[in-house]
């Protein structure tokens, strides 16, 4: 079970992982329910409503939040209501948690800028107080509120819930590379075990369930941008954020401010096409490190060329299949092949971080210690050292398998499909195809499917891919930007996942200029 993540470091590369976002690969979202080029907008959907609901719709933009002082000093916390289900107001209400960070000056204000990390299932409010509101330019910062809202389901914001600390560390040690019937079953058994509990654990999460589209957390962020009194919504959106993003823009194309998408998805494609694409996208990504690996002394997986270190790894991999490593966890946890295979991808986010996975495979393959590769999978799944999870998995799958139908809806598709995942990357193929069938058994049934996005009469939005990114791969970017009616394409050639902020002053500046003054870059601009 892989996703998509924008880390929550330092604004320049770093080794350490140590917190981050993401978007589970398997049952991944692609596309709101809503028509290509749709202009349809908060009114519109008002005047479709029963008389008697109105109102109430009315209510939820009418809204004053009650700021309060929160985490690090400057920050503020408030809770705005939503409907539970925007065509039917009168089910209900659910809690949205925003923060902000005002704007410090010095130069006149431009608004709120609202920040998305990722995911679905990344905190935004724990990435503006961790890293947006004191890390994004201080000329940026200056001129905005910093704005974040946890997405529906997510976090602080009615989260959903599925299983226990024990229940997750048995879920994410599950072999996702079946050699039998046995094993297949078990595979299933475990996907439906995590399904069911996302019902049944929790009765906040049971009631939320049906209603975490990525549609509906597009419109919770119009509620925000009419709270905090913006007349246009200006945004920066990373990997999963670029779709809620381009989903808001759909809705809202005249309500558009200044919107930046950064490490890009293409709504038009299937879920399962998202995924095999995705696979080739991790291994061009391993391609890479293996190519920086092979040429520095003792690299772990041998001289030679980057197709031989491939072969080296599944080879390792495999023995992990049969041999767990011990790693001193004090729960007990050995590492084998899928918390192994884990841990490599998910150095691939960020070139900073090979040395770390250099030292892991090290260790892991020559001294029999499993350690470095179990601490990268548990940043990844964002496991606390006291064994309990984020909500960050759970979001994610309710998300992804309510946007989309499922990539797989039985073993035998898998089965089918596999030649050409292992075509998509030799080295990640068939754990990736497998983890697909993860929405098979979901308990609600999804809402959305996959379509162009175009949000004709929306101003410029800049559109950023990354040549060598692993979970977005860059025809993503390429494919959204000429889909939208207004999208501008900024390309940076490089490695890791998104660009804005990881290092390329040629990328930071055009963004930031645009961010400052409205003025995009030129369509098609490239930065190293």
């Amino acid at each position: 079970m892989y996703f998509r993540r924008h880390p929550i470091t330092p604004r320049r590369r770093t080794p350490l992982l140590a917190a981050a976002t993401g978007l589970l690969l398997t049952g991944m979202s692609a596309i709101s329910a809503c028509s290509p080029g749709s202009s349809e907008t908060a009114d519109a959907s008002l005047a479709a409503l029963p008389s008697s609901d109105q109102s109430r719709l009315s209510a939820y933009y009418d809204q004053s939040p009650k700021w309060r002082k929160c985490g690090a000093p400057g920050f503020e916390c408030a809770t705005l209501k939503a409907p539970l289900d925007y065509a039917k107001p009168s089910a209900g209400d659910i809690d949205l948690a925003v923060s902000r960070k005002k704007a410090t000056g010095p130069g006149k204000r431009l608004g709120s800028l609202l920040v998305n990390p990722g995911g679905p299932g990344g905190s935004a409010v724990g990435y503006l107080q961790s890293y947006a509101g004191i890390g994004y330019p201080k000329e940026v910062r200056a001129r905005y509120d910093m704005v974040a809202v946890d997405p529906r389901g997510v976090a602080r914001s009615a989260p959903v819930t599925c299983l226990d600390g024990k229940q997750m560390d048995t879920y994410t040690q599950t072999d996702v590379t079946p050699d039998d019937s046995h094993e297949k079953d078990q595979l299933s058994a475990a996907f439906k075990k995590f399904a069911a509990g996302c019902e049944t654990t929790d009765r906040t999460s049971k009631r939320i369930l049906p209603h975490v589209s990525t549609v509906e957390a597009a419109r919770d962020m119009d509620l925000v941008r009419a709270a905090v009194g913006d007349e246009k919504l200006n945004y920066v959106g990373a990997s999963y954020g670029t779709f809620l993003g381009a989903t808001y823009a759909g809705l809202y194309p005249e309500r558009v401010g200044r919107l930046v998408l950064d490490g890009a998805m293409d709504p038009s494609l299937s879920a399962r096409d998202l995924n095999r694409e995705q696979t080739a996208g991790f291994e061009t990504a391993f391609t890479s490190f293996a190519k920086d690996c092979v040429a520095r002394s003792g690299c772990p997986l041998g001289t030679g060329t980057p197709d031989q270190a491939g072969k080296r790894l599944k080879s390792f991999f495999t023995t992990l299949d049969r041999t767990p490593l011990g790693t001193g966890d004090p729960d007990g946890r050995k590492l084998g092949e899928a918390l192994a295979t884990t841990g490599v991808i998910a150095a691939m986010y960020d070139e900073g971080a090979w040395p770390q996975l250099r030292e892991a495979l090290t260790a892991a393959m020559t001294k029999k210690d499993g350690a470095g590769l179990l601490a990268l999978s548990d940043s990844y799944y964002e496991r606390d050292p006291d064994g309990t999870y984020t909500n960050l998995m759970f979001a994610n799958a309710a998300v992804n398998c309510l946007d989309q139908p499922p990539s797989f809806t039985s073993a035998k598709e898998v089965e089918d499909a596999l030649p050409s995942f292992e075509k998509a990357s030799p080295v990640f193929g068939a754990g990736l195809a497998w983890s697909s069938l993860n929405c098979a058994s979901w308990p609600v049934p999804p809402t959305g499917e996959a379509h162009r996005i175009t949000a004709d009469g929306a101003a410029p939005i800049v559109v950023v891919g990354t040549t060598r990114d692993p979970a977005t791969p860059y025809p993503w970017a390429k494919a959204l930007a000429a889909q939208l009616s207004s999208g501008r394409l900024l390309t940076y050639e490089g490695d890791g996942h998104t660009a804005y902020g990881r290092g390329s002053d040629c990328i930071d500046g055009a963004i930031d200029t645009y961010l400052l003054t409205g003025t995009p870059p030129k369509d098609g601009k490239r930065c190293s």
